[in-house]
C-alpha cells in the first residue's frame, strides 16, 4: 500500500516569516502530493526558554531593520500586500485558539492566511477580540460562538499542549516544519526543501 508523505507546518501568527510561508504552502503542498497538518503554536514559551524578553528581531536592531527589508520583498514578489504593524510582536493567543478550531472544521487555512494579511498587510491588531471576530464574520461563521469556544478551557488547554510539543519537537522558531521521519527545517525558505525531503523519505 503506498503511504502518502506528509508534513507537519508549525506556525505563530506573530511570526513575520510564517506570512509567506502559509500563503504558499498549501499549493506548494497539494501539487507535489504532501499530506498537510497545520499546527499554530506560541513563541512566547520559547522565548523564555532561551532568556528572550520580545522577538529576537526587537532585541537585535539591525537584524530587525533587515528582516522588515526583506519580508518587504518577499512579500512584493509573492504578491502579497504588505506594511510593518504599528506593534511587534502582537498578542497571538486568541488567534492561536480559533485556529485550532478552524482547523477541526475545514477553514483553518482561509482563517490563518486572512490574520496574517491583517496583520502584515492591513496594520490591524489581531490581538484585539474585534479584529479575529471581524476576520471570522468575513469568513461566513458565528463571531460569537467560535470565540466562547476558543476561550473554553479545553481549548486552552490544547494550545498550551501543542506549544510543549513543538518545544519537545526541538522548534525554536517558526515557520518551521517536520517530516514524518521528525526532521526538522526552519524558515521559509526552507519550505521546498522539507517538501522535498517528505517526498524522497516516503516509501512509494
Amino acid at each position: 500500500m503506498t503511504q502518502q508523505p506528509s508534513l507537519d507546518f508549525w506556525f505563530e501568527f506573530a511570526s513575520t516569516y510564517s506570512y509567506p510561508a502559509a500563503a504558499r504552502i498549501g499549493r506548494l503542498a497539494q501539487a507535489r502530493g504532501v499530506a498537510l497538518r497545520w499546527r499554530p503554536f506560541l513563541l512566547g514559551p520559547v522565548f523564555k526558554q532561551n532568556g528572550w524578553t520580545t522577538s529576537p528581531f526587537n532585541l537585535y536592531p539591525a537584524k530587525g531593520r533587515y528582516m522588515w527589508r526583506d519580508l518587504d520583498r518577499i512579500c512584493g514578489a509573492l504578491g502579497l500586500p504588505f506594511s510593518e504593524p504599528p506593534q511587534f510582536p502582537q498578542n497571538t493567543i486568541l488567534p492561536a485558539r480559533v485556529a485550532l478550531i478552524a482547523f477541526d472544521e475545514g477553514w483553518g487555512e482561509a482563517f490563518t492566511n486572512a490574520v496574517y494579511r491583517a496583520q502584515f498587510g492591513d496594520r490591524k491588531n489581531i490581538g484585539e477580540q474585534e479584529t479575529v471576530a471581524s476576520i471570522v464574520r468575513d469568513l461566513g461563521k458565528s463571531p460569537d460562538d467560535v470565540i466562547a469556544r476558543a476561550q473554553s478551557d479545553a481549548t486552552k488547554l490544547r494550545l498550551r499542549e501543542q506549544t510543549d510539543e513543538a518545544i519537545s519537537l526541538g522548534i525554536f522558531g517558526a515557520p518551521s516544519f517536520i517530516t514524518a521521519d521528525g526532521e526538522l527545517f526552519w524558515g521559509n525558505d526552507r519550505l521546498e526543501d522539507a517538501l522535498d525531503w517528505a517526498l524522497s523519505r516516503t516509501p512509494r
